[in-house]
């Protein structure tokens, strides 16, 4: 797997390289130290997967960034800043076609420190082998999406969506398709810091006819209403009344790689809800969301996985469809039309 390091900091290179270097799978085939020689160098040596630093001298981040994928287009992971004006970069940044971003955290404490290297592996590692995987079947044609199933929206209570690497822009396509007559809750659990959730919330509020929340502990969903998982935290779905249900967040369980979890969304809302869930599971790394998946599939819920040929990183849609768990796999644009008609059907 060839990975070309770009960062303007001497510190940050050499230790995310010396960190990928030790993968026996993997080869640094460059080194830039702004976004201008990135660029030269991603059309020079085509590698599979480069980091990107965003704020850079020269050429920043987001600008590399747009040339990269006009001119050599390849698997990007931005490394941002975790501040709030990280964010809304990273955020651009997936709009601008990058893969996936992770937040640099080359903290004092050694246990941080690790976590943020190991968590590099993981997502380079994730999309060198997604890159390779459409480089071999780029001269398939993209099989034709599953045909919409027919969802009785009288008897859903809530929508339920994970994702990860590549979420944000597939979101982005997704709840705007709600029109205001929605008549049950949607809530969101996508892979990312706090202060990214806070953003994204943000900007879909924007963009959305619903109103976006960033969801907080004990809140009641409301119908009509979009509510994004807090990062760093679960967010568990729990029964408050009859007819109303609502949002418990918590460290627990403590071993689950991923905050929010996906697996934690759908079993709290699978327990709570039953049948009455529409379970929505897009592009991301590895395998979160597959015992979820399990959970509503036992309880008779409708599940719809984006398809192979638009996810980013075809994992965690991978696994729930061999499972035999997915009612669909579909593309996020009929994704979006199920819920246009779910939505329509209920306002009938």
């Amino acid at each position: 797997m060839r990975i070309l390091i770009t960062d303007d900091s001497a510190f940050m290179r050499l230790a995310i390289g010396r960190t990928l270097a030790e993968q026996p799978d993997f080869e640094i085939v460059g080194r830039a130290c702004d976004g201008r020689e990135a660029v030269r160098l991603a059309k020079e040596l085509r590698p599979d997967v480069i980091t990107m630093d965003i704020e850079m001298p020269e050429m920043d981040g987001l600008t590399a960034l747009r040339r990269i994928m006009r001119e050599a287009p390849t698997q990007v992971l931005m490394c941002s800043t975790l501040t709030t004006e990280g964010s809304y970069q990273s955020l651009q940044a997936l709009r601008l076609g990058a893969a996936d971003v992770i937040p640099k955290q080359l903290s004092a404490d050694p246990q941080v420190k690790q976590r943020f290297l190991d968590d590099l592996v993981r997502r380079v590692r994730g999309l060198g082998e997604s890159n390779r995987h459409k480089q071999q079947s780029s001269d398939v044609a993209p099989a034709v999406s599953d045909a919409l199933p027919e969802i009785d929206a009288s008897r859903m209570e809530m929508v339920c969506i994970a994702s990860s690497t590549g979420g944000p822009p597939v979101l982005e396509t997704l709840l705007p398709s709600l029109p205001a007559t929605l008549h049950i809750p949607v809530v969101v659990g996508q892979h990312m810091p706090r202060l990214f959730t806070e953003s994204m919330s943000r900007r879909l509020n924007d963009i959305c006819p619903l109103p976006v929340i960033h969801a907080e502990n004990g809140m009641e969903l409301e119908a009509g209403k979009v509510y994004i998982a807090p990062g760093e935290t679960h967010t568990h779905i729990e029964r408050v009344s009859l007819a109303k249900c609502g949002l418990r967040m918590s460290d627990e369980p403590r071993e689950s790689l991923y905050k929010p979890s996906a697996d934690v969304l759908f079993e709290t809302a699978a327990k709570v809800c039953q049948q009455r869930v529409l379970g929505i599971i897009l592009t991301g790394i590895g395998d979160d969301g597959l015992k979820g998946a399990r959970a509503l599939h036992e309880c008779g819920a409708p599940l719809l996985a984006q398809d192979r040929y638009s996810c980013v990183v075809y994992g965690m849609p991978r696994v729930v469809a061999e499972a035999g768990y997915a009612t669909a796999s579909l593309t996020p644009d009929d994704i979006a039309k199920t819920l246009s008609g779910l939505t329509a059907r209920a306002a009938a």
